[in-house]
């Protein structure tokens, strides 16, 4: 239907002419924009960004006037505080007649609702949900794509559906050249709620203290685009004219009507701070604000997912148990060998965690969400590390559904089903499990009364058949042992000293793992009070991984980035390398060098340049190096140029690759 045919105070307010004077109106105006049968787009991430004075505005509304009814609400994310706030407002009989949302934990009273087969309940991927928006706004019929498939999502396992009471399919199984796919059918969106943080009065809209941009431009077009209606909360108005145009994140072309809030509560950050200039960009914090975890099961699990870790990867952490990896990183100082990414389309930084979780201080950058997760779904993700709930003999794996309670999936399977490597970590048992460390070896001082590990899940938020195709790494790490994935299902591969593998293993599983031979201990260091040295295994790459030749271009390429030279053997096994791989060429060659965050013993620079003069008389015919640390360019610099060498070193690959050409 075309909301602006419809009596509003918004429309009222227009003055002739091509462009209105002002689209400020009250929460209660702005709402009566809101008809029976509705489909509702709800943008936010937890509380960030959320318009919590609009939703409050919506549900007085109905407990006054028994209207409107049968909405339908679309969130990708989750949007409350597991008690009241958030899309908890809209959760009333007969006010909703169908729910369609990524993640369900923070909404217990929608959540209610669905459980008890009182309203139509879809749970799908989030990043699905976001994609669906920005296609509903190019009038694309499906969003097509991988994610979900052998997960519940999928039409044989039941289509994403909640409840009884959900009958239509809105997810179809396709295949296009031999590959099989799922087909979303996009929802179109009759009034989109958003935030931001101020409006000018044609209605453009910045969010200069918004943790988080969202799907907000996708929603605000898929109702516009559907001749519907877009409401933005704001915490401000400024004058005409005062938004500079690349801080406008929604045009005012694209917005019907804005409130301003007037209760600062219900315009919060997230839903755990007023306001954290941090998570706008104002300024950023020491990483020494990562504080370090104590000695438990939570620390020897996040340690043990840290080990995964690879210099310059990108890694996504999920909520919960996988946050600690962060801690970890920082206590190790391997933080800034990694980039951090969230889901809602944070780059970089130090993630939050609790109510705050999505936003993050010290970013790179902030994305919308649907482009975060095109980058995710493409394969983007070096590394994540999501919770462990629920896993089975087949590398299944449940997040999602719990008896009566109902988690959702959020963006865990767009993440998982697309992460290069992955590990689930969580404690082996629930339920009251007390553990202690003592002499470098766990004690179970009280097992859990909940089994993780059954014989087959409850509900398939990640397929280890699926996954088990793909060969990518799959580790399930908890605080007494590690499984990896294989097509035969999951192998256990390390036990934790002091742990007993029949009463402590064994016994507290409902299916028999494969076991190959005996399991190796876990590493002693998981198990010790001072910080495990991380930096140094993490960048420990085997020198015979550092040096390749490329016969095809004839360039050896020398990757000495993060390495630590403290010995002369380290200099002669370098050395020796180095004329295994290229004495059989049987001539000169060009050489590339990356001297990155390389280290090296102040009384051991003339030996090693000695070595590299060597190497250079007998094997290069010619060689660039670069590193972006202005100190070593400078220290070395020197170096080559006391022994009659190049002493210029780039600051890039590329501008080394250039000079040598």
């Amino acid at each position: 239907m075309d909301k602006k045919r419809l009596s509003h105070p918004f429309n009222a307010s227009l003055e002739p002419g091509p462009i209105h004077k002002n689209k400020v109106v009250t929460a209660e105006q702005a709402v009566e924009i809101v008809q029976n049968g509705d489909v509702i787009g709800l943008g936010g991430f937890v509380g960030s960004g959320f318009a919590e004075e609009v939703a409050i505005a919506l549900e007085s509304r109905f407990l006054n006037t028994d209207n409107p009814r049968d909405l339908t609400v679309y969130f990708a994310a989750g949007q409350g505080d597991g008690k009241d706030r958030g899309a908890n407002h809209l959760a009333h009989e007969g006010m909703i007649k169908r729910a369609i949302g990524g993640h369900w934990g923070l909404i217990p009273k929608m959540q209610k609702l669905a459980i008890d087969n009182k309203i139509e309940a879809y749970n799908f991927p989030q990043g699905c949900l976001a994609h669906m928006l920005r296609d509903a706004g190019a009038h694309k019929p499906r969003t097509i794509t991988r994610v979900g498939l052998g997960t519940y999502i999928d039409p044989r396992n039941g289509g994403g559906k909640i409840n009884n009471r959900t009958t239509e399919d809105l997810v179809e199984l396709v295949e296009f050249d031999g590959k099989e796919y799922l087909a979303y059918k996009t929802q179109p969106i009759d009034v989109a709620i958003i935030r931001g943080t101020t409006a000018d009065p044609d209605g453009n809209i910045s969010m200069e203290k918004e943790a988080l941009t969202l799907e907000s431009l996708s929603l605000a077009i898929a109702a516009k685009n559907n001749d519907g209606f877009v409401i933005v909360q704001v915490e401000r108005i400024a004058g005409k004219g005062a938004l500079r145009q690349r801080d406008v994140k929604i045009p005012g072309i694209m917005v019907d009507c804005v409130v301003v809030a007037t209760n600062p509560e219900n315009h919060m950050q997230t839903f755990d701070v007023p306001y954290n200039p941090a998570f706008a960009g104002e300024f950023r914090v020491p990483l020494s604000s990562i504080k370090p975890l104590p000695l438990d099961e939570r620390k020897i699990i996040a340690r043990r997912a840290a080990f995964e870790l690879i210099p310059n990867s990108v890694v996504n952490l999920g909520i919960g148990m996988p946050e600690g990896v962060a801690n970890v990183a920082a206590e190790e100082n391997v933080f800034d060998y990694m980039t951090l990414t969230a889901e809602p389309g944070v780059i970089g930084g130090i993630p939050a965690g609790g109510l705050s979780f999505g936003a993050a201080a010290n970013v790179d950058a902030i994305i919308d969400q649907p482009y975060q997760f095109d980058f995710y779904d493409g394969g983007g993700l070096d590394f994540t590390v999501l919770g462990l709930a629920q896993a089975d003999k087949g590398g299944n794996l449940n997040v999602s559904k719990f008896g009566p309670r109902l988690a959702g999936c959020g963006g865990f399977i767009n993440i998982s089903q697309n992460s290069k490597k992955i590990a689930f970590v969580g404690t082996f048992t629930a339920g009251g499990l007390k553990v202690s460390v003592s002499d470098g070896k766990l004690r179970i001082d009280q097992e859990g009364t909940v089994k993780k590990f059954v014989d087959a899940v409850e509900q398939i938020t990640f397929s280890g058949k699926i996954a088990a195709e793909t060969g990518n790494p799959v580790l399930y790490i908890t605080e007494r042992c590690v499984f990896e994935l294989s097509p035969e299902g999951l192998v256990l591969t390390e036990v934790a000293p002091g742990i007993d593998l029949e009463r402590d293993i064994l016994a507290q599983m409902d299916f028999q793992p494969v076991i190959n031979g005996e399991p190796r201990l876990m590493d002693p260091s998981l198990f010790k009070p001072e910080p495990m040295g991380l930096k140094a295994k993490l960048l420990s790459i085997p020198i015979e991984q550092r040096l390749v030749y490329d016969a095809e271009q004839g360039v050896f390429y020398v990757n000495f980035e993060g390495l630590s030279v403290r010995t002369r053997d380290e200099i002669r096994q370098i050395e020796e390398r180095v004329a295994s791989i290229l004495s059989p060429v049987g001539a000169k060659v060009k050489a590339i060098v990356n001297y990155d965050n390389f280290d090296i013993s102040s009384e051991l620079i003339d030996e090693y340049m000695d070595m590299v003069k060597s190497l250079m008389n007998r094997f290069y015919s010619d060689v660039t190096r670069y590193t972006t640390s202005t100190f070593m360019r400078m220290k070395m610099g020197d170096s080559l140029k006391a022994r009659n060498l190049s002493p210029h070193i780039y600051e890039t690959l590329s501008e080394a690759s250039a000079a040598l050409e």
